[in-house]
């Protein structure tokens, strides 16, 4: 029996013309397939970071289309929350023929605290004002909710895990299912984004981003797409 969060191998495709999205990653490039999880319902407003709650995967066509677009055999690294566990099966049983899947916690999303749970509006009109929000908003990409970690520490954590991962692979493809947050975190470090730049970014549910990794020389790095979601 496969344990809980564990995907099973599966046959790869085979593969396809170079250029196409299904061909082997070109030698000592690293290409990253970041899937933020699908959406969740009924708390739109609420801050859920480190919040272990469930997602929707009912859209079935939606998850199909995503599936077939992951290159067959690639590595699986995984976010320990339930949302990115629950999209990762969804993409398998859609069709997605990738490796075991590989929790990683340096992929969870953003800490934030005490706030977990709460609504943002009920944050920023609490009488008296709680002075750890004005000062969260004075800077939101380097402040840390009281108890939790800032979006820089996002940032260096999500690098960490794609330097470790590029390192080792040396060549070859990893889909990350996961959150808004890291892939924000992920496009910053590709394209030299400060935290405040980087949080600007859409990220929504079940879309799709590449970015590729070269190991040089020179060592480099290329953006493909960045939120491409399904019509």
């Amino acid at each position: 029996m496969t344990p809980k969060g564990v995907l099973p191998l599966r046959p790869a495709k085979a593969a396809e013309a170079p250029g196409s999205a299904q061909a082997p990653a070109p030698p000592g490039i690293t290409r990253w397939w970041w899937v933020r999880h699908g959406p969740v319902p009924g708390l739109k407003g609420r801050i859920l970071g480190r919040s272990d709650v469930a997602c929707d995967t009912s859209d079935l066509d939606a998850l199909i289309i995503l599936a077939d677009r992951l290159p067959p055999g690639a590595t699986l690294l995984v976010s320990p929350l339930l949302r990115a566990r629950q999209t990762a099966q969804a993409l398998e049983n859609a069709g997605a023929l990738l490796q075991p899947a590989e929790e990683e916690d340096d992929l969870r999303e953003q800490d934030f605290g005490t706030w977990e749970g709460h609504a943002w509006t009920e944050l920023m009109t609490r009488e008296p004002p709680d002075p750890a929000v004005t000062t969260f908003w004075s800077d939101p990409a380097r402040e840390a909710p009281p108890e939790g970690e800032s979006f820089a520490q996002v940032m260096a954590r999500v690098a960490h895990v794609v330097e470790t991962w590029s390192e080792r692979m040396d060549g070859g493809d990893v889909v990350v299912v996961g959150h808004a947050g890291p892939i924000r975190a992920a496009v910053a470090q590709a394209l030299d984004l400060s935290p405040a730049a980087a949080l600007r970014l859409g990220i929504d549910p079940l879309s799709l981003t590449r970015i590729d990794r070269h190991a040089g020389p020179p060592r480099g790095w290329s953006v493909q797409c960045v939120n491409e979601t399904i019509p």
